[in-house]
């Protein structure tokens, strides 16, 4: 599998948002992800393109026996065909002129060897040497990769019509892994959300995850991991079973979009120092267990393959170039992933209207993290969606939650033998009457009241937006859900493909806002803000202890941050903002902690 020579990629965003971003992009050489939770909403993107191209299409019904599976893998060979007919299209274009062909070359980021050829093509006389260049430089186009995002967590058990278990191969992610192994495409999977077992145990069923007989491998695993001791543990479990981790994906566990997963105050510079430092072990770990399993189960390991070093990459709130460069270059990365800003690029995303306007007139009040996910993990969000809108709608109808069309975050028992959605009407009105009954004080009953009925359907609602922008269905059948990281507050416009291309790697000026904070520094408001939220939680000495944990390792990750901030900035990087930050908000920290000593004082 060729790597790509840009220095980013597009992550997944939600359900729906880059569901066919690799159809955008690809054909341009940029790798996107699309998220495969919901085969539903696949199937019906898939019908949507199969009429567009003119390809056979015949419907995978909801309950077509290993539906799910089927499903992914019908539609990623659909875009795996879409794909390559774009691409083939634009590599036989000619040069010389302004079309597709000049702009996959001019988005290339300066200094990569493609783009340097490229140039010197620009620069050739007319005769053979241009010619030869011409047909170099053709050769060396490549499309973008069409990778997978499966939530290891996200596991649900399948039940038969008649309510029996299946069996564990067909839970949620087993059946999406399946789809992507049977599918066509080369590519990656990225694995987010957590460790999981019995996931993993399941990827060592499909060849293409192994070295054929050449040390190629067909599909890559990706990781997404918060810390390097996780990282290191799950790829030596992988390698333990011959399998290869091809990328650690590190990601900020607030300043990111959809879910958010927090650390103990481990800020993103101080993780990607330890992975600096301490990268040659991800290698050395994991070589020789490659080895003892090749030996032990084909024919050796041969002295022609090569156990390359698994690649670092990191995103989350990554928002002008000079950050990127600092990523790349002072933390030795080697890509960046930009999510959020391609949500207002039309050419890569399927926002409908509305919500994309929504968006560019975002501001930070109205960007926060939320409670509204059923799995009970902080959830990025913004306000007054179409989602948000609907929901309270039901609730001033006496009928709040959702039906629960597609139960993906299906995973509470409290009220029900098999499980149910807390976003769900059946649970709420259940969840509602155990608090009206209980023997609680009217402010901890209201309280209880606004958590439950702060989930929302994820599932359905966040696939709302491409369903809409693809003109399937119409804005008033779905309330749109999105999950934007704090990072587009900073941007206000709609924007082409080639203008976000050109912001990321510093060739035209800055498209985000001139006082917009430093991701670092940002990052650090957004973690003293969880703390303080998370002092309102937590009980007794034990509560003490955690949140002086936090602290401990935020003073110590903002320290880092100010030596970072003495260095010399790269273009468009607000350092000064990171210094005044980091004052302000360890007096925070500092208060809150008071704070929360004195009543724990009181209460004893």
């Amino acid at each position: 599998m060729s790597q790509s020579p840009h220095k980013f990629s597009i992550p997944v965003m939600g359900t729906g948002h880059s569901i066919d971003s690799p159809i955008r992009v690809g054909p341009y050489g940029i790798n996107s992800v699309i998220s495969i939770v919901d085969d539903l909403l696949v199937e019906k993107i898939r019908k949507y393109y199969c009429e567009k191209y003119d390809f056979e299409y015949s419907n995978i019904g909801r309950t077509a026996e290993d539906g799910r599976a089927r499903r992914i893998t019908a539609y990623l060979d659909t875009v795996q065909e879409i794909v390559q007919k774009k691409f083939s299209a634009i590599k036989n274009q000619p040069f010389f002129e302004n079309n597709d062909k000049a702009k996959y070359f001019e988005m290339l980021p300066d200094g990569s060897a493609i783009k340097e050829k490229y140039n010197q093509l620009v620069n050739t006389e007319k005769g053979s040497l241009r010619d030869r260049l011409s047909c170099e430089l053709s050769r060396m186009m490549k499309p973008g990769s069409i990778d997978v995002n499966i939530m290891a967590k996200v596991d649900k058990l399948s039940y038969t019509q008649d309510g029996v278990p299946m069996s564990k191969e067909f839970s949620d992610a087993s059946a999406a892994l399946r789809g992507y192994a049977k599918s066509k495409v080369s590519s990656s999977v990225i694995l987010s959300a957590g460790f999981n077992p019995r996931l993993y145990n399941y990827i060592t069923e499909f060849k293409d995850f192994y070295r054929d007989a050449t040390g190629e491998i067909k599909k890559n695993i990706i990781l997404k991991v918060s810390d390097f001791r996780s990282a290191l543990i799950q790829g030596k479990y992988l390698a333990k079973k011959g399998l290869e981790v091809f990328e650690y994906r590190i990601e900020s566990g607030l300043n990111c979009g959809g879910h958010a997963f927090p650390s103990d105050g481990h800020l993103m510079p101080s993780l990607l120092r330890e992975f600096r430092e301490k990268r040659d072990q991800l290698t050395k770990a994991v070589q020789p267990l490659i080895k003892k399993y090749y030996k032990k189960n084909a024919d050796g390991f041969s002295d022609n393959w090569e156990i390359t070093e698994p690649r670092l990459t990191v995103q989350g709130g990554i928002g002008v170039s000079g950050e990127a460069d600092r990523l790349l270059n002072d933390f030795e990365m080697d890509a960046t992933g930009w999510g959020s800003p391609f949500l207002l690029v039309p050419e890569a995303t399927t926002v409908d209207k509305p919500t994309r306007q929504l968006l560019e007139d975002a501001g930070e009040k109205e960007l926060y993290l939320s409670g509204v996910s059923p799995l009970g993990v902080p959830f990025n969000n913004v306000k007054e969606t179409g989602s948000q809108k609907w929901h309270q709608e039901r609730i001033e109808k006496d009928k709040p939650g959702s039906p629960c069309p597609k139960g993906f975050l299906k995973s509470n028992t409290e009220f029900t033998e098999q499980p149910i959605c807390t976003a769900s009407t059946q649970y709420q009105l259940l969840k509602l009457d155990e608090i009206a009954e209980s023997e609680m004080s009217e402010d901890k009953k209201e309280k209880k009241r606004e958590k439950v009925l702060n989930k929302a359907c994820l599932c359905d609602h966040l696939g709302n937006g491409v369903l809409i922008n693809l003109g399937i269905l119409a804005e008033h059948r779905a309330p749109q859900a999105i999950c934007p990281g704090p990072n587009i507050a900073y941007y206000d416009g709609e924007y082409t493909l080639r203008e976000m291309v050109d912001h990321i790697y510093g060739c035209s000026e800055s498209i985000a806002d001139e006082d917009r904070p430093h991701m670092f520094a940002k990052e650090v408001t957004m973690y003293v803000d969880y703390v303080e939220e998370l002092a309102e939680q937590l009980d007794g000495e034990s509560g003490l202890k955690k949140l002086q944990k936090f602290q401990k390792n935020l003073e110590q990750g903002m320290d880092y941050c100010l030596e970072i901030a003495d260095s010399e900035p790269y273009q468009d990087e607000n350092l000064s903002s990171i210094s005044f930050t980091v004052s302000k908000q360890k007096k925070r920290l500092q208060s809150i902690v008071d704070s929360y000593e004195e009543r724990i004082l009181v209460e004893a």
